[in-house]
């Protein structure tokens, strides 16, 4: 768990945010979570965890260094769809239009499921 002070704090500028900006968003002290990015309280609870991911916009996993695996993965994953496209001889405007059209089917799925509902 040494790992995870480094990481909010990494995140956390990332984000733009100061201390004192995020212990306030998130409801916890700034002084726990100094103590926690520091590496001084190495044992942060869930409950902690899940505040701070919460307001930082992401998962509590990535917190805990999970997430950069996966990450990882996916990133592989969607480079070999992009070059698998480029040797198929897509353009990067039929992509764009592949893209908006896919945006447009989601689009109209979500007006579709508020119609069934009401």
């Amino acid at each position: 768990m040494e790992e995870v002070g480094k990481r909010i704090r990494e995140i956390r500028r990332q984000k733009g945010y100061s201390l004192s900006e995020l212990a306030e968003l998130a409801g916890v002290s700034k002084s726990y979570l100094s103590y926690i990015e520091r590496n001084v309280q190495k044992n942060p609870s869930l409950q902690f965890l899940s505040k701070i991911s919460e307001t930082l916009n992401i998962e509590v996993n990535e917190l805990l260094g999970e997430q950069q695996e996966l990450t990882s993965q996916l990133d592989d994953e969607w480079k070999m769809l992009i070059e698998k496209a480029i040797k198929d001889g897509m353009s990067k405007e039929e992509f764009e239009t592949f893209r908006d059209y896919i945006k447009f089917i989601k689009w109209k799925e979500t007006q579709e499921g508020r119609e069934d509902e009401n």
